[in-house]
Parts: C-alpha cells; sequence; structure tokens
C-alpha cells in the first residue's frame, strides 16, 4: 500500500545570513562602480567604462549573495509555499543578461575607436584606476579571513582579486596613453575586458537559465542520486525521479520508491533522508513508498499520484 510522502523541512531551519563583509564590499564597490562610471564618460574613456561595468557585475553579484538570506527568510504562503527562493535565481539571470548586452556595446564601441582611436586623459585614467585597485584589494582583504572554509567567501575573494588584475592592467594603459602616445590602448583595453565580460557572463547565464529551468544542480548525477536510493533496504525500484533547486543551497527531490517489504517504514524514510542530505546535499526530500512486487508505472500513473 502507498505511504504519505514525507516531507524534510529542516532546510527551513538554516537559512543563509547576511553577513558584514558581503554588506561592506557591496557599498564600496556600488560607490566606486559610480564615481568610475562618471569618470569615465566625462574623460570618455571606455577603459574605465569597461572596467565600472565589470564592477556592476560584482557589485550585482555581492548584491545578490547578502540579499539571498533576507529572500529565503520570507516565510512561505498559501500562494508562495516555497516563499521567495526562486527570486535568488532570476536575479542572476537578469544580472548577466544585462551585462552581456551592455558588454556587447561596449565591444561594438571599442571596435570603432581602434580604427580612429580618441585623445583621452592618460592620467585621469591611471589615477581612478589605481585608486579602483586599492577598492578591489581593499574588499578582498574582507574576504580572506574564513575564505578557506566558506565557498562563497572564497568566490568573492577570488573575483575581487581579479578585478584588481584588471584595474592594473587599466593603470598601465593610461600611463602608456600619458607618456607614450598610445591613444589605441584605450579601445584596446576596452575590448579585452568586454571580452572577458562576455564570456564570464555566458557561464553565468547558462548556469542560471538551467536552475529557472529545474535542471539537476550541475554537481549532482541524477543516476548517482537514483543508485543511491536503489541500495538501499528492500528497494526493489526507483521512478519519477525528479531533483532541482529552490534557492540558495537548497535542492528539492522527489520520488516513488517501490520496496518489497514494508517493516521498517519510518526508518527507512530517515535513512533515505540522512543519506541523500550527506552524499549530495539534498535537504528538501519528499518521497513516495509503494509496497508490492509490480513496479511498471507510466506517465498517466505519475499524474494520478500527483
Amino acid at each position: 500500500m502507498p505511504a504519505h510522502p514525507h516531507h524534510d523541512d529542516h532546510g527551513h531551519e538554516h537559512a543563509p545570513h547576511a553577513t558584514r563583509a558581503f554588506a561592506l564590499g557591496t557599498l564600496i564597490n556600488l560607490v566606486y562602480t559610480g564615481f568610475e562610471a562618471l569618470i569615465g564618460w566625462h574623460a570618455g574613456s571606455l577603459a574605465l567604462l569597461s572596467d565600472a561595468l565589470h564592477n556592476l557585475g560584482d557589485v550585482l553579484g555581492l548584491g545578490l549573495t547578502w540579499a539571498a538570506a533576507a529572500m529565503a527568510q520570507r516565510v512561505p504562503t498559501a500562494r508562495h509555499t516555497y516563499g521567495w527562493r526562486r527570486a535568488t535565481q532570476l536575479s542572476p539571470l537578469a544580472n548577466a543578461l544585462l551585462l552581456v548586452g551592455f558588454s556587447g556595446a561596449l565591444i561594438g564601441e571599442a571596435l570603432r575607436r581602434l580604427a580612429t582611436p580618441p585623445e583621452v586623459a592618460g592620467g585621469l585614467v591611471t589615477a581612478v584606476a589605481a585608486i579602483g585597485m586599492l577598492v578591489n584589494l581593499g574588499s578582498a582583504a574582507l574576504f580572506h579571513r574564513g575564505q578557506h572554509g566558506d565557498l562563497n567567501r572564497r568566490s568573492a575573494y577570488l573575483h575581487l582579486l581579479a578585478d584588481a588584475g584588471v584595474s592594473l592592467a587599466a593603470v598601465l594603459a593610461g600611463l602608456g596613453m600619458s607618456y607614450l602616445g598610445w591613444r589605441w590602448l584605450d579601445p584596446a583595453l576596452a575590448l579585452v575586458v568586454s571580452l572577458v565580460i562576455v564570456i564570464g557572463s555566458w557561464g553565468l547565464l547558462r548556469s542560471s537559465f538551467r536552475q529557472v529551468m529545474d535542471a539537476v544542480p550541475e554537481h549532482l548525477d541524477s543516476l548517482e542520486v537514483e543508485a543511491l536510493l536503489r541500495g538501499l533496504p528492500s528497494v526493489q525500484a526507483v521512478h519519477h525521479l525528479h531533483i532541482w533547486p529552490i534557492g540558495a543551497n537548497e535542492i528539492a527531490l522527489t520520488a516513488h520508491v517501490v520496496r518489497d517489504l514494508e517493516d521498517g517504514h519510518d526508518q527507512f524514510i530517515d535513512q533515505a533522508i540522512v543519506a541523500l542530505e550527506e552524499r549530495f546535499g539534498i535537504n528538501h526530500t519528499t518521497l513516495q513508498v509503494e509496497y508490492g512486487s509490480d513496479c511498471r508505472h507510466d506517465h498517466d500513473d505519475h499524474a494520478r499520484h500527483h
């Protein structure tokens, strides 16, 4: 006979918490990004504008990570039964689309300027880029402590170090324009930075689109998950297995499991939940356990179960 689905709700107990480092890092980079964009527009420097766009992507990324905790803590309602967790997947998708669009426009302008490079205030580019390098290094320092045990912190730390490298390249470009008269360095650097943004944003766009479409998280293999369930005591078959991300660090699973013994039902459910979380990080599990030797089910049967 079919058993009632078992829901594992403990994932709600550990909603991610915003940290002071993410809040401060977001604020500092937001202020500098606005300043750099304003100076870049005033000086007619594509290098500064492209770097500002790059920093804007970081600001959005930091802000989304910071805001994920607040959104995840919203209490589920009868209308939004998972709360607002999905917002943490929609925001990166919008972020990636904006970055790719702006980068495309900058690439077009950079290619046009390479033919006839305009006069750009190299000294101003150097000064602003140097400030940017210090801002990125200072922001990276906020995440240095504890970054080895926290993937989010480590990701932010490494990304900010890479941004400091981009700012260093802008400093060198400004010096080249000031002392060597190489005006082509400004559009050339803008072209390189824009291409880097497109490549990075394309990966984010692909990953976020997969999440929105309820794809199995990239780090999981559904066949391995099915094999774990099949290897549990008395399991004959597993069907209608679905795995999808709910939000930040939250993964849901539903499945029908066919067993040939009804003994130890509650212990079996608990064993399955613990095994799925410990091995795969799946923390929202719903299992429908069926007993008997007939495990042949078609899609119509599946529709009736729900």
